[in-house]
């Protein structure tokens, strides 16, 4: 019996009236009539690319990042939903349809389209298991009465191994065209170089074993994966503006750069399709900012550690950002800092940022017209090239085979962008830092030989992925939830009085306590309530007002299932622990 496909009159505007007019019936379709060209195919399939990442990039705040608010991951708020949460699968039935009815005449057209589907379908499990940890595999269409409904969690491994068999399909069969706003080779390449990497670096610091394949296979794959990628694809990275801006313009296009972007969402002005990237760091609007945590983890512009500097603690925010890692000045307000399409220079405002450290990545050109609420059309970058040199040193590095030329293939290219000095293995290991190895500012789970390069990659991690999306997640693989407890840190002031943070003469803040005076900055705030320091009346400013988050060791790294799903199970699916 014919199952209906109902078309949505958006994808019959994708052909011609006259096509459809004389091959179709207007109502409904079945399988066997639509999934036979290219056109039915795309149109069938454009809808997946919604399940990428949108805002949700630059809303990054876990560690590195401060709102007003933690996030409910990191409050202790979270509990277990009667639905949702993650936990749907609507989107998965969709790719299963077109891989059972795909039935292209074109055999070349064919195999790329179920190539495409099988991209979506890791894209789609992939976030189930990191999120889940085990959950079934479907592979096919589901009817109201399939036994499979109440199918149990298969293991993670079971579904791991489907996720890679999926992705093997679409590096095998899918375009090797660049194609910034399209899944390609290169697309599903990265991509198995993020999995593999996730889950190799998981199981190690989970203890998570199978009999089938060690965490050491998975990053051997991981790292096969990238330097296939680093070495075919033809990617590099975005060095237009030169050292002293190429990495922040990258994020401020309108149009993704093909040179490093190999994914990104399209955004457009012209049609209307905008977001809220810039008026979220320029607006009142959850005030995010940098924590100190991550300026001081950013290296001197020699390469040497901030942190070793005698008095680093109490440097001033003139004096911290002093002869830094370009990268910083590309990535928050530093003195001297001038918009795109202005000269006016611009000191960090307390008024939307809660920590001192004022993001400026994705904040788009004075004359784009982007300041309003959602009024931002640059394309938002969902993979680039830099990610996949990182993944390729981390996999090699944690598997302990990691070469100074494998170094050279990756990292050194980021660090060229910028004009840093590369990262020497031996050096890193024979002294790892101790502000990286350290519980309230570091990673202190990471040991043995090749704990100081393990660090330092994970600090370029850190700085060159800022603010994309990854950091929760790496967090997660890297079982250091712990560091989620640790107090919310921002820019420091020895005291009340006067500030010019930029130096460029005009006062910027004035903090006081009791009257408030009638001289000094436009910015007043009052110690203690306005702003609160980690001193009392000097310190470090505690964007939370000294607010910690709660982390359970046994149940926070994955997330609770819907009490209505294991209700309707009939017993089959079982509760993540302690949730």
């Amino acid at each position: 019996m014919k199952k209906t496909v109902n078309i949505l009159l958006a994808l019959i505007a994708l052909t011609s009236c006259e096509k459809w007019l004389d091959k179709y019936p207007q109502s409904s379709l079945t399988e066997t009539e639509f999934f036979r060209t290219e056109a039915d195919l795309q149109a069938f399939s454009n809808k997946w690319y919604t399940m990428f990442p949108g805002e949700s990039l630059y809303e990054e705040a876990v560690d590195n990042y401060a709102l007003q608010s933690l996030p409910d991951e990191l409050n202790g708020s979270r509990v277990v939903p009667s639905s949702g949460g993650g936990w749907s699968w609507g989107t998965l039935r969709d790719v299963n349809t077109l891989l059972e009815e795909n039935a292209c005449e074109d055999p070349e057209i064919k195999a790329r389209y179920d190539a495409l589907a099988h991209f979506f379908r890791a894209w789609f499990y992939f976030e189930k298991v990191i999120r889940f940890g085990d959950v079934p595999w479907f592979d096919h269409q589901l009817g109201s009465a399939s036994d499979d409904l109440y199918r149990p969690r298969d293991s993670r491994e079971f579904v791991m191994q489907h996720i890679l068999e999926d992705l093997d399909d679409a590096i095998a069969h899918l375009s090797t065209k660049k194609d910034v706003y399209r899944v390609t080779k290169w697309t599903a390449l990265a991509l198995k170089s993020r999995v593999c990497l996730f889950e190799g670096t998981f199981r190690k610091y989970h203890d998570i074993s199978y009999p089938e394949h060690t965490w050491q296979w998975y990053l051997e794959q991981g790292a096969a994966a990238a330097k296939e990628f680093i070495e075919t694809s033809g990617y590099g990275l975005r060095t237009a503006d030169g050292k002293g801006l190429s990495y922040l313009t990258l994020f401020a296009q309108d149009n993704a750069d093909p040179t490093e972007v190999i994914l990104a969402r399209d955004y457009s002005a012209a049609v209307g399709v905008k977001h809220n990237g810039t008026f979220y760091t320029l607006g009142n609007y959850g005030n995010p900012g940098m924590t100190r945590k991550i300026v001081a983890s950013y290296l001197c512009s020699d390469g040497s550690r901030f942190t070793d500097k005698a008095g680093w603690e109490t440097m001033t925010f003139s004096q911290e950002t002093k002869n830094r890692d370009p990268r910083l000045s590309q990535s928050i307000r530093t003195p001297g800092y001038t918009r795109f399409g202005s000269t006016k220079k611009e000191a960090p405002s307390f008024s939307c940022c809660v920590t001192g450290y004022q993001s400026i990545k994705y904040v788009q050109s004075v004359s784009a017209g982007a300041d309003g609420y959602g009024l931002s059309y640059n394309d938002l970058i969902i993979m680039r090239s830099a990610e996949v040199y990182l993944n390729y040193a981390e996999a090699l590095a944690e598997l302990g085979t990691l070469k100074q030329s494998d170094i050279d293939m990756s990292i050194k290219k980021l660090r060229d962008r910028v004009g840093m000095p590369n990262l020497s293995l031996q050096a890193s290991n024979d002294n790892p830092d101790p502000f990286l190895s350290a519980p309230e500012t570091g990673y202190p789970g990471v040991s043995g030989a090749n704990k100081g390069i393990i660090l330092e990659i994970r600090r370029e991690r850190t700085i060159e992925l800022a603010k994309e999306g990854f950091r929760y997640w790496d967090m997660m693989r890297w079982k250091e939830g712990q560091a989620f407890t640790q107090e919310f840190k921002g820019m420091y002031f020895p005291g009340e009085g006067d500030y010019d943070l930029d130096g460029d003469g005009t006062l910027d803040v004035t903090l006081y306590s009791g009257t408030k005076p009638s001289t000094g900055a436009t910015l007043k705030l009052k110690l203690g309530e306005d702003i609160v320091l980690d001193g009392g009346t000097s310190g470090c400013v505690l964007p939370l007002k000294g607010k910690k988050g709660k982390w359970d060791e046994g149940r926070d790294y994955y997330y609770p299932i819907p009490s209505n799903d294991i209700s309707l199970s009939k017993g089959t699916l079982k509760q993540n622990p302690k949730w």
